[in-house]
């Protein structure tokens, strides 16, 4: 082969090998393009179409989660509202009821004291503005249709009468009066009884209520109760009390105290006042005495057994012949008073209707000073005593005939009520 053919040879295979390689490289690219043209962009419009459905279908579904967390939310606050509504009625109606039962009592009495005709009527039918008014204490004066001197010895001595009276309650927030209730024979001639407005139509009783009415008309210092006098009834009379004068007045302490009892009020207001701040109290001489088990004795307890062994003794509980407990307590009682038991004894039973109560008891041994000369003796040593009774008669032996001399040997002085202050 000649060196012009060698050449010619080689120069064609150097020529094929460039243009194979630039050929490569242009179908490559070219393929790239074709790729991204045909391929590329139809996958893209899919991936988008794909995307659109499906953030529908995510839409869709969360505003499905939305209204339903909406709807559970709303049914959620629905059922917590009317929880909210049903407990809030019941106990708008619990304390209507209690209101009803509180205005049911002082209806009563307002009734039965205007068919008397007496002062005491406006008193206790002007509920709403004696209510306004606040008032330190309620003297509850207990005394029975047989004991009309006692009543006249105590307007003689301790209460005030008249103008004076009118004057205790404005000046000092004091109310004081005698509590009584009913004969039998008036009782019997109840004829018709309206509880749609709270009222009681009454006729007229028999003599001993007429008497009653007549010293009330005279005096208007009493508070007549809805209820039927006897020995064995003083526990309840207790409650009605308590019921019809905390529906009555509105005060911070209401007291009960016996017709043979001498008190000095000033006193007993000092007293009262250093305990104002506590919301359930009950004040007097605390005792503890035999529950009596054998028939036919004196203040015997027909229940004994429940108070374990025979020779047990009754739990802490004030006398009898004078006590005051706060606004809280006299309301429990006049609430709950349907279904607060009844034992033999007055006190007693007062004792027990706070057994299990948050109640503090203030054992006050000038609530029970003996007559002269042991009040005497107090009251010069600087200690004058808020009642005064002989614990032998269970209150003044002779009270008509002897609490003049207790007053004037054992009293506080007339002036010590109107400088007081409360």
């Amino acid at each position: 082969m000649s060196f012009k053919s060698k050449t010619e040879q080689s120069t064609r295979s150097f020529v094929s090998k460039k243009w194979t390689f630039l050929l490569c490289l242009s179908c490559f690219c070219a393929g790239i393009l074709f790729t991204n043209r045909m391929v590329a962009v139809p996958e893209s419009k899919a991936i988008m179409r794909t995307t659109a459905v499906e953030a529908e279908k995510l839409k869709l579904i969360s505003e499905g989660c939305n209204l339903k967390a909406k709807g559970e939310k709303h049914v959620s606050k629905d059922i917590i509202g009317e929880v909210f509504k049903t407990h809030h009625a019941i106990q708008t109606l619990d304390k209507t009821i209690s209101n009803l039962e509180m205005e049911l009592a002082a209806a009563r009495a307002a009734q039965e004291s205007l068919h008397g005709g007496s002062p005491l009527s406006e008193d206790v039918s002007r509920v709403g503005s004696s209510r306004k008014r606040k008032y330190l204490m309620v003297i509850g004066i207990n005394t029975a249709f047989s004991s009309r001197k006692r009543r006249d010895s105590v307007r003689a001595t301790w209460m005030p009468q008249g103008e004076k009276r009118k004057k205790l309650e404005d000046e000092k927030g004091i109310i004081v009066r005698f509590v009584i209730g009913h004969s039998r024979s008036a009782v019997m001639k109840y004829c018709l009884q309206i509880v749609w407005d709270l009222h009681i139509l009454a006729t007229s009783g028999g003599i001993l209520d007429r008497a009653i009415e007549a010293e009330d008309k005279k005096h208007g210092d009493f508070l007549r109760l809805d209820h039927v006098e006897g020995y064995l009834e003083l526990s309840a009379k207790t409650k009605i009390y308590f019921a019809t004068a905390v529906a009555s007045w509105d005060a911070d302490f209401y007291v009960k105290v016996d017709d043979d009892v001498h008190v000095n009020i000033a006193t007993l207001g000092e007293t009262l006042v250093r305990h104002r701040k506590k919301p359930r109290v009950y004040i007097g001489c605390m005792k503890s005495g035999p529950v009596l088990s054998q028939k036919g004795v004196r203040y015997h307890e027909p229940e004994h057994w429940k108070f374990g062994e025979t020779g047990n003794k009754y739990f802490r509980h004030a006398t009898g012949q004078l006590y005051a407990i706060s606004k809280d307590l006299a309301s429990y009682i006049s609430i709950n008073q349907h279904v607060l038991h009844k034992y033999a004894n007055e006190d007693v039973s007062l004792g027990s209707w706070f057994i299990g109560l948050d109640v503090e008891h203030i054992d006050d041994r000038r609530l029970c000073c003996g007559t002269p000369p042991d009040c005497e003796w107090k009251a010069q040593a600087g200690n004058i005593c808020v009642a005064s009774f002989d614990w032998t008669c269970s209150g003044i032996c002779r009270s008509a005939d002897r609490i003049k001399e207790v007053h004037r040997r054992c009293g506080e002085g007339e002036n010590a009520l109107w400088s007081a202050t409360f």
